[in-house]
């Protein structure tokens, strides 16, 4: 019932022009935008419309919030639902928007938000992805990862992976897979890597992703996805079975373009 409901209340928003201004906001700030094809740029376009309006959205800290700030964001998190559906955030319920980084305060980690959240008190961050809250990002940051669609880095996409991975309840590096076999195979992709990397990382050794990745499993896959979407030649040639397991679960597959 609730879905055929959110079904309809789409088409009916889908119904009305993208706005104009929007697709500028897109051209400009979206760098990827341009990388897509006619098809999977009316689809983005889609996606941005009902992301917008789905979800809550603050301006924080003095921020005033813009078409600018939402179109750029939805428009850099919505790749990510390219060959997915709108169900890959339904954990995305809120987003507050800062200038610039902000600290967030220490609190207890659940059993359920293991080395997610960010740490030691006073230490500012980027972004940030709660269990059952908002995801919390920097305007100045998500707005550089979204110009620079190749440097590896995006926040936007880091955090909402965060988002994905609590979709089965945990943060635990494994996002919700549709059976136990499917499961046995992402853990036989990721498991080897994470701890070779963690390894190189213990001797003072670089790694194709950076170190903050083993900082544990679900910050592993985060920054894998990052990667997957910035740079997947290189994943798909440094890590490829990471990227064959993360090709599959976006149902995309970047490093044939």
């Amino acid at each position: 019932m609730f879905g055929w409901l959110t079904e309809r209340r789409r088409k009916r928003l889908l119904e009305a022009p993208f706005p104009p201004a929007w697709l500028a906001i897109l051209e400009q700030n979206v760098a990827a935008y341009a990388l897509l094809d006619a098809s999977e740029q009316q689809r983005l376009r889609d996606l941005v419309q009902v992301f917008i309006a789905e979800k809550h959205w603050e301006g924080c800290g003095g921020l005033a919030l813009t078409d600018e700030i939402k179109v750029t964001i939805a428009g850099t998190g919505c790749l990510m639902l390219l060959g997915r559906e709108h169900d890959l955030f339904a954990e995305v319920l809120s987003i507050l928007v800062y200038p610039s980084a902000v600290v967030v305060p220490e609190r207890e980690r659940s059993i359920f938000d293991p080395g997610v959240n960010a740490g030691g008190g006073d230490t500012p961050v980027l972004g940030v992805a709660h269990h059952g809250g908002a995801v919390v990002l920097a305007w100045d940051s998500a707005l550089r990862g979204a110009r620079d669609p190749r440097d590896g880095h995006n926040v936007v996409i880091h955090e909402l992976a965060h988002k994905i991975d609590f979709l089965d309840g945990a943060a635990d590096g494994t996002p919700p897979l549709p059976s136990g076999s499917a499961r046995r195979a992402w853990i036989a992709a990721f498991a080897p890597a994470y701890l070779s990397h963690k390894e190189r990382a213990e001797r003072g050794q670089r790694s194709f992703l950076d170190d903050y990745a083993v900082t544990n499993e679900a910050e592993y896959f985060a920054v894998a996805t990052e990667a997957f979407f910035e740079k997947p030649k290189a994943l798909a040639r440094e890590l490829p079975d990471v990227y064959a397991a993360l090709r599959q679960f976006y149902s995309l597959d970047l490093a044939a373009r």
